[in-house]
């Protein structure tokens, strides 16, 4: 029997110019690669009056259920703006979270020897199982907010965290900046706890009893799998619109 391989850490595949290219990298860039095709099908089968596709259909109820759950929480007004970003963190994060879970993912790659031991690289990793991944994904929806909160009230924003007219209002603001990192670190964990965590038991439960038992975990990680997508677009949605709140409309 051969040995369980789980490693917290994306490992690198090869190099190109220099950099270390890991497998989580080329997942993430198959996983795009998808996508780009998808929409040029999708954008491309609209322009055939009078036939729907399936797909166009599967899209079109997507991007409406999502676009009124955004509106529900931004409005309307704030819904055009927030949307092509949160939406476009949905349609990457949930086949990210997915892609884990294809056979070979994490199965298939080949062994070499690291500090004079032989170790065992995958060639795919699911991106979201990466921590580097939801890092950046988690960098980005913060730095967006921020964005979001100059272009409604300008340097006032910095307000909301550099008030020192008096001891509480400098106090608040501390507080303020320390909940804006704490919220990089809660979306990186939740989403890469979440994915990796899922990996892990299905790989444990494979190697144990491959047939049979792993297919209840299968469907649950596909479950899991949209709701930490969901999760990651709403929450940006959510900081975005209390950004441009300001600080009286957040403690509304």
């Amino acid at each position: 029997m051969s040995s369980l391989h789980i490693s917290i850490v994306a490992e690198s595949v090869f190099h190109l110019f220099g950099i270390p290219i890991s497998n989580s990298i080329i997942t993430s860039w198959a996983v795009s690669l998808l996508l780009v095709f998808l929409c040029v099908k999708v954008g491309s089968s609209l322009k055939i009056k009078g036939k729907i596709s399936r797909l166009q259909l599967l899209f079109e109820l997507m991007i409406e259920g999502l676009y009124g759950l955004i509106e529900s929480i931004a409005g309307s007004q704030k819904t055009r703006q927030f949307f092509p970003l949160v939406m476009t963190f949905f349609i990457f994060i949930v086949p990210a979270n997915w892609s884990g879970l294809l056979p070979g993912a994490g199965s298939v790659g080949f062994n070499t020897t690291h500090n004079g031991e032989a170790v065992f690289i995958p060639f795919l990793r699911g991106p979201t199982a990466d921590i580097n991944t939801t890092l950046a994904l988690s960098l980005i929806a913060m730095v967006m907010v921020q964005v979001y909160g100059f272009k409604y009230h300008g340097f006032k924003y910095l307000k909301k965290f550099f008030d020192f007219s008096n001891p509480i209002n400098a106090f608040v603001g501390i507080l303020e900046l320390v909940s804006e990192f704490s919220k990089i670190i809660s979306f990186t964990f939740r989403l890469f706890g979440n994915i990796f965590a899922g990996e892990v038991l299905i790989s444990v439960m494979t190697f144990l009893i491959p047939l049979g038992l792993p297919i209840p975990f299968y469907g649950l990680e596909v479950f899991v799998g949209i709701i930490q997508g969901l999760v990651f677009m709403m929450l940006t949605t959510v900081f975005m619109n209390v950004a441009t709140l300001g600080h009286g409309g957040e403690e509304h």
